[in-house]
């Protein structure tokens, strides 16, 4: 069976659900503002979730909303209620962990469907047919198996049970993502969706009989990062991906901003379609995604587990900055008398070279004529943050294109 797999990008506001979905996606994956596992994010009201699921539905797009918290005592009447409201607001299905939420999924919104989240570590054939005679439609697959091991899985489930599988972004050090770090050092569980990221902080061991002595964590002298990963990156084995049987190519980043999804998000986008279109393009296009990939925030790359077990250099020893090529400025939120209506992220000043970021793929550098802001009043520069600008450029600009400005200095 040949399968056409569904690009999934996940959206931490309604903004950035509405760039998803206009540069590429064919699902949106939200949190709503409970039972998701990121509660920092952040995430979406009963209205705006109502909202973005309307103007997904209108694109063709798809809307899956996250509960998938290992859930305790306490949280079941809680998890009840909310099923209820979205049972009224139609998510196309929810993303589930907990064999309890599950259960109340099924009883309280049986029409919506049930995917079993990566949370859930979904590592055999056995646990996919599992779940599958418990009515869910699909499983999210763990991070830690490899493409041999989805092919295989692939072959002995059935056909109308999906496989999501997540190609891009940030890899846990946990394994499935459940880690207790966080709730050791900060209090906040990462399994019930406060993560504060420890896996991020640098380390030194002390001791036990020579407190206030602090030896760094050395691994064969690369540093001290022990515990990061690179970001996962699968732009360049899309064939392998399409081969193994996945369904749903899944982006990770709910805390992204929308300059990243949107670049992510385009950039699959233009590499699935290219190749399903003809193989030789995908191949012959290769160094665009290469560039446009490496256009967002981002750390080092890897393959992750696809190819086997990681080694040595699929994790980060020498550094945990992030690679930055390019700043947001906002989105256009409308055009009138030839100036763009955006609310302003980063600054930027009049007479600035920026570039137009297009849903289609094209990049277009264009000169900030002038700003105004909503008063009518000129201004040389915008640096306040969430101001409502009014922007003349010397190119034009549709609604919902990114304005961004390249960064000379390039961290690599």
């Amino acid at each position: 069976m040949s399968r056409h797999p569904e690009l999934l990008v996940p959206a931490s506001s309604l903004e950035v659900l509405k760039t998803a979905v206009i540069f590429g996606a064919d699902a949106v994956y939200i949190g709503g503002e409970a039972f998701g596992l990121r509660a920092k994010a952040k995430n979406f009201s009963l209205e705006e979730m109502e909202e973005g699921i309307a103007f997904a539905h209108d694109h063709d797009v798809k809307v899956y909303v996250t509960a998938n918290i290992l859930a305790h005592n306490d949280d079941l009447g809680g998890v009840r209620e909310y099923f209820k409201e979205l049972k009224e607001i139609k998510p196309d299905a929810l993303i589930i962990a907990d064999p309890g939420v599950f259960e109340i999924a099924k009883e309280i919104c049986p029409e919506i469907e049930r995917h079993i989240s990566t949370q859930a570590n979904n590592t055999n054939y056995g646990t996919y047919n599992f779940w599958y005679k418990q009515g869910a439609s699909r499983v999210v697959s763990a991070r830690e198996l490899s493409l041999q091991e989805i092919k295989e899985l692939r072959g002995n489930i059935p056909e109308d049970l999906e496989i999501e599988t997540f190609i891009h972004g940030a890899m846990c050090i946990s394994y499935s993502g459940r880690c207790l770090l966080s709730s050791y050092f900060t209090g906040r569980d990462a399994n019930r969706g406060a993560c504060t990221h420890p896996c991020r902080w640098k380390y030194a061991v002390v001791e036990e009989t020579r407190p206030g002595e602090y030896m760094p964590v050395y691994e064969n002298e690369r540093g001290t990062y022990i515990f990061n990963s690179k970001d996962l990156c699968m732009i360049g084995h899309i064939p392998e991906l399409i081969d193994a049987g996945i369904d749903s190519l899944k982006i990770e980043g709910r805390m992204k901003t929308a300059l990243y999804v949107a670049t992510v998000a385009r950039t699959y986008r233009r590499a699935i379609d290219d190749y399903q279109k003809d193989p030789e393009l995908y191949r012959k296009n290769m160094p665009w995604y290469l560039d446009q990939i490496s256009n967002c925030t981002y750390r080092q790359f890897t393959t992750g587990f696809f190819f086997g077990k990681p080694d040595e250099n699929t994790q980060i020893y020498d550094s945990n900055t992030y690679n930055k090529e390019y700043t947001y400025l906002g989105i256009v939120g409308g055009v009138k008398d030839g100036l763009c209506r955006i609310e302003q992220r980063n600054k930027f000043s009049v007479g600035e070279t920026i570039e137009i970021m297009k849903p289609g793929g094209e990049n277009v550098e264009a000169e900030v004529k002038r700003i105004l802001n909503e008063d009518g009043g000129e201004q040389e520069s915008a640096p306040h943050s969430k101001q409502v600008l009014y922007v003349e450029l010397s190119e034009p600009a549709d609604v919902y294109d990114i304005l961004r400005r390249g960064e000379s200095e390039k961290n690599f």
